[in-house]
């Protein structure tokens, strides 16, 4: 067996629990992701431009590439399809004269 790990940041802006339930679903429909050990979910961080969320799930050693790229995947859409934003670094540069 091997841990996956992924860190999801969603805007300011967003709803934790939404991110949360739409992550579980993920992980749920996917046969590959252990059901034991629990997949585990949790905010782990109020960055600058983001809240970044931590998932952690159990896969077979030999699912581990496959698992992690289509996870990244399939957050990206259902993400967007969802309404979560993925936000990136901004930065706002004000001119005086």
């Amino acid at each position: 067996m091997r841990r996956v790990d992924w860190v999801f940041g969603i805007g300011y802006g967003d709803k934790f629990e939404k991110a949360n339930e739409v992550l579980m679903k993920l992980i749920q429909d996917d046969n590959r992701i252990l059901k034991d050990p629990e997949p585990f979910i949790a905010l782990s961080e109020l960055a600058d431009s983001s809240v970044n969320i931590v998932v952690r799930a159990w896969v077979n050693a030999a699912d581990y590439w496959g698992v992690y790229f289509d996870m990244n995947e399939k957050v990206y859409k259902s993400f967007d399809k969802e309404g979560l934003n993925i936000p990136f670094p901004q930065m706002d540069v004000h001119i005086q004269k």
